[in-house]
């Protein structure tokens, strides 16, 4: 259904079943999955990409031009994957000459007046709370948690199935299964909780658990500790995944306590 009172650009590809609430703007170069719903007063704006069954609330804006700089009005996009949830007031940028495209995953939910800047990828089934502040180009991987107020600084990365207590400022890297918080952030132990909802077994927390007593109670430097972890503990995803980001990270990764 969409409203008399919206404004839509006749060259938007609008799918089926799309609920349009009063006082939409949605520009040209626009694209929406079906059954969609878009509340009153949000904003899509050109080069938006919305999937399927998502849920825009009201006073979004997805696909605003970039707060950097060095955009010269290159052509971008803002990428929203299937089945995610923006909520009220959140800003998501488009692209610039870096990436070229913003990108929020499938089953996102992303919580009222949080900002996610230009070039951020964000993969699937993330939660992002309340008045977060993502900064440029930042990674978050599937299943992380964001807790609300949390500032997160450019080019971080965030792995996957990580917990940030609400708050945290986030300056460096946070490795996979990791609940990290407080000023100055620092590791505060294995997303326990996140990890026995998604099935992991104890035989895989215990090894993520061994992984981190070594990189951060052993008394080593992280190559010392990541040389450990390869020659000691048994071959697995969990070990693959921990030890690829870590040697993958540009910023460093957050401290021990």
């Amino acid at each position: 259904m969409q409203q008399t009172l919206a404004l839509i650009h006749p060259n938007a590809q609008i799918g089926k079943d799309v609920v349009i609430g009063p006082f939409v703007t949605i520009e040209e170069d626009v694209v929406i999955g079906d059954g969609t719903r878009i509340d009153a007063n949000a904003c899509i704006l050109k080069g938006s990409r919305i999937g399927k069954n998502c849920h825009i609330c009201s006073g979004a804006i997805i696909a605003g031009e970039p707060q950097d700089l060095k955009f010269r009005g290159e052509y971008s996009t803002a990428e929203i994957g299937d089945n995610t949830t923006i909520r009220e007031f959140v800003t998501v940028n488009r692209g610039t000459a870096s990436r070229g495209k913003t990108v929020v995953g499938n089953n996102c939910l992303i919580m009222a007046y949080s900002h996610i800047a230009h070039d951020c990828i964000l993969k699937n089934n993330i939660i992002i709370s309340n008045a977060s502040q993502i900064a440029g180009e930042v990674e978050i991987d599937d299943f992380a948690t964001i807790g609300g107020g949390t500032l997160m600084h450019q080019f971080s990365k965030i792995g996957s199935h990580v917990m940030i207590q609400g708050g945290s400022h986030i300056n460096k890297d946070v490795p996979p299964y990791a609940v990290v918080g407080r000023i100055p952030t620092v590791f505060a132990g294995i997303n326990l909780i996140g990890l026995r909802r998604r099935g992991f077994s104890a035989e895989q927390i215990e090894e993520i658990q061994n992984i981190y007593r070594i990189l951060f109670n052993s008394g080593l430097n992280i190559t010392e500790a990541l040389n450990k972890i390869e020659a000691e503990v048994a071959d697995s995803e969990e070990k693959r995944v921990i030890v690829e980001f870590i040697k993958s990270s540009d910023r460093g990764i957050v401290k021990g306590k």
